[in-house]
């Protein structure tokens, strides 16, 4: 019996993780992934994510940031956020990555790079397609 599966994941979180967000009313999820309307974002345990994107290290410092914008981003992509919520996840990604300790001109960096480059990973076209094998 073939196995369905999907591709384009580097890391899989090891337990439950929230955090508030800014962004509030809305009350959607997936198997991996809820937001609730106090702006509370659960990401559970085995959550699988591909860290920092583009000519980047994944460093300490970046990878909560990407945990966080990676799934808000796949919120946008599944229509369970608006698309205008893209910017909110890249001024997110900016502020955690400051607060673990990114060098302000670094994080400059990226939220830039994500603000003009990273549309495409929010987009719901590039939903991630379910693969079989054999």
């Amino acid at each position: 019996m073939p196995i369905k599966y999907r591709e384009g994941f580097k890391y899989q979180l090891a337990e439950d993780y929230a955090v508030i967000v800014p962004i509030f009313r809305f009350d959607v999820g997936t198997d991996y992934i809820e937001l609730d309307p106090t702006g509370r974002l659960l990401i559970r345990k085995g959550y699988a994510w591909d860290g920092p994107s583009g000519p980047t290290v994944d460093t300490p410092s970046f990878m909560r940031g990407a945990l966080i914008h990676d799934s808000l981003y796949q919120l946008i992509r599944l229509e369970l956020l608006p698309p205008g919520f893209k910017e909110v996840a890249d001024r997110i990604l900016k502020r955690i990555c400051i607060e673990d300790g990114m060098n302000r001109l670094r994080a400059w960096y990226v939220y830039h790079a994500v603000s003009k480059f990273a549309g495409f990973a929010a987009s719901p076209k590039n939903k991630k397609k379910i693969l079989t094998a054999p």
